[in-house]
């Protein structure tokens, strides 16, 4: 009696042991960082296209890191460059002396942006309700350099994005996003531009905005602690 008493009592260890290894081998990982790249087009909006944005497009490059603070928040770090362009020519306003005013140039971002998913991102923890989609708003904050002709201007910029991310893997995620940047200085598309109508620009009052929609890639590493009582 005694025998068989210590055989159950050894299977049942045996089992709940195992259920125990099984349960947190099936207990996925999360972690803490990601790091991406984009690219995509770009546009501009100012005194040498007031209309449509994507008149003239141009070629948009980022690359990221984001901190990954839970399933609905996020601060990330981005640096993007991007190639704008613009034109005078056929524009409904009739610059004095009928005057065409262009330029090429190349704007370089750096910043920080929160970004707030809505809905809870991830993959797995059924319980936690994770959806491998989801759209997110983002806000932020940055300085933009704008090189034109031979110079170079700074000004602070506020990007505000709008984009969908999906889980492609538990690790990789595919993401599309439209930024749009109000830039508080009117010399992003060049010092001849700036003031064409004799309208003193100033830090709030310009006109000059530049916008991305970039397909990006990222990979999440950095391991949280699951054993831990709290979340790191």
């Amino acid at each position: 009696m005694r025998k068989t008493l210590v055989a159950i009592l050894t299977g049942l260890f045996v089992l709940m042991g195992s259920g125990f290894a099984v349960a947190q081998q099936a207990q996925p990982e999360t972690y803490k960082f990601d790091m991406g790249v984009g690219l995509g087009m770009s546009g501009y909006l100012g005194e040498a296209n007031e209309s449509n944005l994507f008149a003239h497009p141009g070629v948009g490059l980022n690359a990221s890191f984001r901190y990954l603070l839970n399933t609905r928040w996020a601060f990330r770090g981005l640096l993007t460059a991007a190639s704008l362009s613009g034109s005078t020519a056929g524009m409904t306003n009739v610059l004095p002396g009928e005057a065409v005013y262009d330029f090429k140039s190349w704007v370089y971002d750096l910043g920080a942006r929160a970004e707030f998913n809505f809905f809870n991102y991830g993959i797995g923890e059924r319980y936690k309700r994770l959806s491998r989609v989801s759209p997110y708003l983002s806000l932020g904050l940055g300085v933009v350099m704008s090189s034109v002709g031979g110079e170079t201007f700074v000004a602070m910029g506020i990007p505000m994005g709008f984009g969908v991310k999906f889980k492609a893997k538990p690790r990789v995620n595919l993401g599309l996003e439209f930024t749009m940047t109000k830039v508080f200085g009117d010399n992003l598309d060049g010092r001849e531009l700036a003031d064409l109508y004799l309208i003193k620009s100033s830090f709030l009052k310009n006109t000059d905005w530049y916008a991305t929609l970039m397909f990006s890639v990222s990979y999440e590493f950095g391991k949280r602690c699951v054993t831990c009582h709290r979340i790191d």
